[in-house]
């Protein structure tokens, strides 16, 4: 055997092993064996991260607004000058007949309201105080009062008068003089006063109303007086207004009186309530 053939014999058994070691696993996807030991796989550890805390972000949107259509106006109507003298009409018109009586009103009990009132207490006087706290236990109440003026608006024993005056007999003044009326008597007036606050007891700073006479204190005024008004006739007499009532809304409460009275006789103040209220109180104790 020549040199040449076995040269040729060693390569061909040379490709035979490349081609069933190497190029045949690799065809496959199998580990190329080489005849030599794998180190075993060395396993890394994965190093811990830590995570960032999670911070939520809120973002505030602006709320949008939808555009404001702004509504046509609606033209106001022209008035026509026809229409200045205004006519009657058929009322069936407007389905109304005159010939058809009006429904009378019906209450629904037949027992009239009962409007008696009773005294539940009195203040009288003749000058200016300040009274006890008292406790109104109702929801309605009224305040009736009554003055007695010292005298007239007048002052005392007052007259009118007539006089001439005349000049001495060296003035040169010749006749009469002018002439002029006086006032004779007592230039003293008195004005009679009476003035009540109602104050709140709960809250001293609180007025709950402050009453005084309207058309103030005249007893001529009052005594019977008659007066005739321009333009008619008649006379009037003006009556008595005393005593004068004041009505309360509110109750279930303290309350107490300052009352300022000048040149009075006397003075007498009266607390009322509704008869029924007292009425069904006793009802109601009684069962």
């Amino acid at each position: 055997m020549e040199k040449q053939d076995i040269l040729y014999g060693a390569l061909a058994l040379v490709i035979i092993l490349i081609v069933a070691l190497v190029i045949k696993p690799m065809a496959t996807g199998e580990a190329i064996d080489i005849g030599l030991p794998t180190p075993a796989p060395v396993e890394t550890p994965v190093p811990e991260v830590t995570q960032p805390e999670y911070t939520p972000v809120v973002m505030a949107t602006p709320a949008i607004t939808p555009p404001t259509t702004i509504p046509t106006p609606t033209p106001r109507p022209t008035w026509d000058p026809g229409m200045s003298t205004i006519e009657f009409v058929d009322p069936a018109q407007y389905g109304v007949s005159f010939n058809q009586s009006l429904p009378g009103g019906t209450r629904f009990d037949h027992t009239p309201l009962d409007t008696r009132l009773t005294t539940l207490g009195s203040i009288t006087g003749r000058y200016s105080g300040t009274s006890q706290t008292i406790y109104m236990p109702y929801p309605y109440w009224e305040l009736w009062y009554t003055v007695e003026p010292s005298g007239s608006l007048a002052g005392k024993d007052q007259t009118m008068s007539t006089s001439t005056v005349t000049g001495p007999k060296l003035s040169g003044m010749k006749g009469s003089g002018s002439s002029q009326t006086v006032m004779q008597g007592s230039y003293s007036v008195t004005i009679p006063q009476f003035t009540v606050q109602v104050m709140d007891g709960n809250d001293p700073n609180r007025i709950v109303r402050t009453i005084t006479p309207p058309g103030g204190i005249d007893k001529d005024l009052w005594a019977g007086k008659t007066v005739e008004p321009v333009g008619y006739d008649t006379s009037i007499t003006i009556p008595d207004p005393r005593p004068w009532k004041e009505r309360f809304f509110e109750g279930e409460r303290n309350y107490f009186f300052i009352i300022n009275a000048q040149t009075l006789d006397s003075y007498t103040i009266d607390f009322k309530v509704p008869t029924r209220y007292l009425e069904n109180s006793t009802s109601e104790s009684s069962q």
